[in-house]
């Protein structure tokens, strides 16, 4: 019984999500189908890389993660199937898998038609053409059955904070349920430019010159969160809308 997850920013009200479980248990009746999240923004790709990065590790090896986020389905990027230790991506190739095609060990294009549905539409390859393909990895299919293998998946370029000297500039990623602004500064990146050296983190109109250890440490606080980035959140409140901070808005750290 293999592991196959979906992430999607297909909604709930709407059949897509449970269309594809179907799909992949027409092909593989005994797959355990795991919905991680079909709530990523619509059409917010650089979300769901981030959110796949969060995933995808607390899985155990052969498990197949379905990613769709797909704007551009039906022009001519391509689906693929990404292989990381021991662990298959099947999606676009659009930037979602940019934290996880970059240590990949193959890309293969998914072009078999015998692993696809028999008519593809060209709005919905998540039914088509990735949940099929899936399934079959899943079942112990060979990914080099699926199609070429190709090199430069498309990586987006914005993923990462930028350093200036005493600066260290990213932004906000995303907001969780519970309105936590969730940034682009993992941990590491973090204390790798601060060192020992005093620091300042500034978001919108607010300063924070340390790291709180939780969410209850103050009314609006700054922390290290459980995905390991920087985050903010208010205590027993909503970040997003206390502040109306927005995606995308920069978040400073100046180091001295």
């Amino acid at each position: 019984m293999g592991v196959i997850t979906l992430c999607t920013d297909f909604g709930t009200q709407d059949p897509y999500a449970g269309i594809m479980k179907g799909v992949i248990l027409a092909v593989d009746p005994t797959a355990q189908v795991v919905d991680i999240t079909h709530q990523v923004e619509a059409q917010d790709i650089r979300e769901a890389a981030f959110i796949v990065q969060d995933y995808w590790g607390y899985f155990p090896a052969g498990t197949v993660h379905v990613v769709v986020v797909d704007p551009t389905v039906g022009s001519s990027r391509r689906p693929v199937a990404v292989s990381r230790n021991g662990h298959f991506f099947v999606g676009p190739d659009n930037g979602i898998f940019s934290f996880i095609a970059d240590r990949a060990s193959e890309v293969r294009m998914i072009e078999n038609p015998e692993y696809m549905r028999e008519a593809i539409s060209p709005t919905f390859h998540g039914r088509d053409i990735f949940s099929p393909a899936a399934a079959w990895l899943s079942r112990g299919l060979a990914p080099e059955l699926l199609g070429t293998r190709i090199t430069g998946p498309v990586v987006l370029h914005d993923i990462h904070p930028v350093i200036t000297e005493n600066t260290m500039t990213g932004d906000i990623v995303r907001f969780d349920h519970f309105g936590n602004a969730i940034t682009n500064i993992n941990r590491e990146q973090f204390a790798s430019f601060v060192q020992d050296r005093q620091y300042t983190i500034t978001i919108d109109e607010l300063s924070f010159t340390s790291l709180s250890r939780s969410y209850y440490e103050g009314e609006i606080v700054c922390l290290a969160g459980s995905s390991g980035y920087i985050e903010f959140g208010v205590f027993q409140g909503n970040f997003r809308t206390r502040t109306g901070v927005q995606k995308r808005d920069p978040v400073v750290i100046s180091a001295r």
